[in-house]
């Protein structure tokens, strides 16, 4: 595991915020490289063990700290607009491009960062071989109401940092080490989402949506079928509304929202290897 960092450009959200980069090699050249977007609240760090089974298997993976997250600039529990998040994306992506040029690259994203590489797709698609999401944030665990949704506009526009929504950690996984594991991490956030980043959150969930028949990149959509923290429904809709030929749905019964830090993780990333396997010419 190696580190460094990549600056958000004049006109972004985040102009001039210093994102935290980790990435992880394999041993010779990389038949691919894996560019990460991590979940709400938590760092790319939280992703070694992904890494090392992704670099058995070949591949490099390269991740940053969303702006406001883990060792990355920004403020926790808020965005100016979510633009920053896929703006970080595209700076990652340069980063990847500058240091092993044509080499085929794949997109993994997980929770928020689903959300954030669905997006991205919709934008850069034409980047990747494929795509790969876990327990992507499309659809809210609990549709909002009129009221809720018309009062999360009014804080964001005149409380933008005002906590609004607290995740349940115990939501993250049914193996209580990592729950205290994540509750212990000192990186990761355990205040509220702030009214800002829930209304970000709501726009960024609708033009997910919306855009998502422009998506044609082959893609494996993976969810926990108890996930309590994003609606596996967001994940069936993705893959009914995106336009690829080659799209695969799995749903894991009785698995919560970190289906990579489940007690069955052996068999999910060995679904997420395959898929990324099947889409890489040796």
């Amino acid at each position: 595991m190696a580190a460094g960092a990549v600056i958000l450009p004049a006109g972004s959200a985040g102009a001039g915020a210093k994102l935290h980069v980790t990435h992880w090699l394999p041993e010779g050249r990389p038949r691919a490289i894996v560019l990460l977007a991590h979940g709400y609240a938590e760092h790319a760090g939280r992703y070694n063990h992904v890494a090392k089974r992704l670099t058995d298997a070949g591949y490099a993976l390269y991740a940053i700290d969303h702006w406001g997250h883990g060792r990355s600039d920004g403020t926790p529990g808020f965005v100016p607009r979510f633009s920053a998040f896929t703006d970080g994306m595209a700076e990652l992506l340069t980063l990847v491009e500058v240091n092993h040029g044509d080499t085929p690259r794949l997109l993994l994203g997980h929770s928020m960062g689903g959300l954030i590489a669905t997006l991205f797709l919709i934008e850069r698609q034409q980047a990747f071989v494929a795509a790969a999401l876990s327990g992507p944030a499309i659809l809210p665990a609990a549709p909002p109401s009129r009221f809720t949704v018309w009062i999360s506009r009014f804080l964001s526009r005149f409380f933008p940092r005002l906590g609004v929504l607290a995740l349940d950690a115990k939501g993250v996984s049914r193996d209580p080490a990592v729950v205290a594991a994540y509750q212990a991490d000192p990186l990761v956030y355990p205040g509220k989402i702030g009214a800002r980043l829930g209304k970000e959150f709501m726009d960024a969930m609708a033009a997910a949506q919306a855009g998502a028949p422009e998506i044609t990149l082959p893609i494996l959509i993976q969810h926990g079928e108890a996930d309590r923290l994003t609606s596996p429904d967001g994940s069936r809709y993705l893959f009914e509304h995106v336009s690829s030929a080659d799209k695969l749905l799995k749903i894991y019964p009785g698995l919560f929202h970190e289906i990579y830090n489940e007690p069955e993780q052996g068999v999910v990333l060995d679904d997420l290897v395959g898929w990324f396997d099947a889409h890489i010419a040796d």
